[in-house]
């Protein structure tokens, strides 16, 4: 501890942290049948902020030598303290655990996993004319100290499994994406084998060929527990981080206390959920990991803070500082988010339209957090007919407000689904889990062809 020590007592500021990172990441992809890319990169540095009247100053170097650490020091312009520094370290309340640690096996054994994807998507189908594979895994050593006293540490070791296919037949293109990952080791594969990844994506864009395009227009859409959670994360999430709200960026600013959803709808933040992507045992400002309830029963009650949103409030942090690296600092991040699941089971709520879209899958969207607009792709979708799920449909675009929605929806699954996803902001890209029941909307703007 005395190197964070030394810093601290060196600067002075209303809140000053050191972060000090080891990473190891390995990266193999595999495309046109050859192993395309094959890395193992290890990073090692150190990040210094000062919070001062309002103010960040942020620096970080790489070179952790005596010379280096001072010239860091004096870069941050900041007047010398004479606090003593007397830091403790903060137990975890949260702990997950790692099975089988990425660095235990080869990268032979690694390259077999994508291997294995990679074979049996070209054998589905002729059809399918291209396959990417990626296999990527991280181990991250963090260690950070603050002038409020507190030394936290933490390892991190993150697993990601993902395929893309791209299928062709009669000039019609589609694209099958399935990812898989957590906080875990190579114990993700006794979860779901490459094999079974590498098939979903095949068969989705696949089926997908065979789809007719749907006839936009207003009408009842259930999005799928499987569908994941993109539209609370994108359509919700991002208005619900304090910087966006104290910037006067997000729809939902100045709104605590107030109804912003239907009675149904229970938003949840929580880092604490067992070896999800999004998990964590500290924040990347040391603050221990917690749930957070940003929507209850319709009504708007928290906003995600890091600590310099908080200290403008006056507040407490939840838990949400996060960044990507030594090389950046914390701002307010989603971790696992999700709408809590309702009463209706998800065939009671395909029971209850006559004719609408099901949405199995969302794919990627836009969304403009100060008015709330988004436009969401549909990367697998059915036409609900009496009831009853039927035939494939493509080309749907789910278009609205997060606000509207959020109201609208009348039925809510008992059931829960998660997706995972990098998430980017202010140039940064952090792992998230999005994830939502099934759900009911009476009516929104779907998207394609026009009578």
């Amino acid at each position: 501890m005395d190197l964070f020590s030394d810093i601290l007592t060196k600067l002075d500021g209303d809140y000053v942290d050191v972060f000090l990172e080891e990473k190891n990441t390995t990266q193999l992809q595999m495309e046109e049948n050859k192993v395309q890319k094959c890395s193992s990169v290890f990073d090692k540095g150190l990040g210094v902020r000062v919070i001062k009247e309002g103010k960040i100053y942020y620096a970080y170097t790489n070179d952790l030598t005596k010379n280096g650490i001072e010239e860091l020091i004096s870069s941050l312009k900041s007047n010398y303290s004479s606090k003593n520094i007397n830091l403790k370290k903060v137990n975890p309340t949260t702990q997950f655990f790692i099975k089988n640690n990425p660095d235990s096996i080869t990268i032979s054994e690694k390259t077999g996993f994508i291997k294995r994807a990679n074979e049996v998507s070209w054998k589905e189908s002729t059809k399918i004319k291209q396959v990417k594979v990626l296999y990527a895994d991280t181990i991250q050593s963090i260690k950070i100290a603050n002038s409020l006293g507190n030394f936290t540490e933490e390892k991190r070791v993150q697993t990601l499994f993902l395929v893309q296919i791209v299928a062709s037949e009669n000039g019609i293109i589609q694209t099958g994406y399935e990812a898989v990952g957590g906080l875990k080791g190579t114990e993700l594969f006794e979860e779901i084998s490459p094999e079974d990844i590498a098939l979903k994506a095949a068969k989705r864009a696949l089926m997908m060929l065979k789809a007719r395009r749907i006839q936009g227009g207003r009408m009842p859409v259930v999005i799928s527990s499987e569908a994941g959670g993109t539209m609370i994360h994108e359509a919700v999430g991002h208005g619900l981080e304090a910087d966006l709200v104290q910037e006067g960026l997000s729809v939902y600013s100045e709104k605590i206390g107030e109804k912003i959803a239907s009675e149904l709808i229970t938003v949840v933040d929580d880092p604490t959920l067992p070896n999800m992507r999004g998990s964590y045992v500290f924040d990347d400002e040391g603050t221990p990991s917690q749930k957070t309830i940003l929507i209850e029963k319709g009504v708007l009650v928290n906003y995600l803070y890091d600590r310099y949103t908080a200290l403008k409030e006056g507040k407490p942090s939840t838990g949400n500082g996060r960044r990507q690296s030594y090389e950046h600092y914390p701002i307010p991040r989603m971790s696992n988010t999700f709408i809590a699941p309702g009463k209706h089971s998800p065939e009671e709520i395909i029971r209850s339209v006559d004719k609408g879209l099901f949405v199995k899958k969302m794919g990627g969207g836009q969304v403009n957090t100060v008015n709330g607009e988004f436009v969401f792709e549909v990367q697998e979708g059915y036409l609900i007919e009496k009831g009853m799920i039927g035939e494939p449909v493509r080309g749907a675009l789910l278009i609205g407000t997060g606000q509207e929605i959020l109201k609208s929806i009348d039925m809510v699954g008992s059931d829960l689904g998660f997706s995972i996803g990098t998430c980017g902001k202010n140039s940064q890209g952090v792992p998230v889990t999005d994830g939502m029941p099934t759900i009911r909307i009476p009516e929104i703007v779907v998207g394609g062809e026009v009578n």
